[in-house]
């Protein structure tokens, strides 16, 4: 279990750092863009906004799976460590199972409003495939593809509990791996 959350970790810390510089790049280069030729990427605005949605998923992922997320301890600090460490236990299991209620309704919604074009990005895909010659890159135009974030942020958050919970038990029963 120590090497499925070194993994995951990594998996999660890269998400997210990948997300966020693809948006530093993006609107690095739409700036200089618009400041020299006068004209915005027509993908510019859009797109930073989808990955930042994904790229916070993989870092809500990534906190709780090293217990740097945001955390009430007043009460919980005053309770006995073992009493402390099993409620932490029942908490990974409310989150994991949170995860996928997070993940089946974020799927829900993007199929719902999956074909719907996203305004800033239905033309480049669409000269994407059109360019390739493979169709399927117009998926890159729809909102669904980027709705599709809560879906993964909810399987992220899931895997994230599911380590962390095998790791308190370790913990827990004095296993140390």
């Amino acid at each position: 279990m120590h090497r499925f959350n070194a993994i995951i970790r990594r998996v999660f810390a890269f998400g997210s750092g990948l997300s966020m510089a693809l948006v530093f790049a993006i609107i690095f280069v739409n700036s200089l863009r618009r400041y020299i030729v006068g004209q915005s990427v027509p993908w510019g605005e859009e797109l930073p906004i989808y990955l930042t949605i994904y790229g916070v998923m993989f870092g809500i992922a990534w906190a709780y799976s090293v217990d740097q997320h945001i955390r009430f301890t007043i009460l919980v600090d005053m309770i006995k460590r073992r009493t402390r460490e099993k409620l932490y236990l029942a908490v990974d299991v409310v989150t994991m199972i949170s995860g996928l209620c997070l993940a089946y309704s974020g799927h829900m919604f993007a199929m719902r409003r999956g074909n719907l074009a996203s305004s800033g990005l239905k033309s480049t895909a669409d000269s994407l495939a059109q360019s390739t010659g493979i169709e399927a890159l117009t998926w890159i135009g729809k909102v669904g593809t980027w709705q599709y974030a809560m879906a993964v942020g909810g399987v992220l958050l899931a895997l994230a509990a599911f380590g962390k919970f095998f790791e308190r038990y370790d913990a827990l029963k004095g296993v140390q791996r």
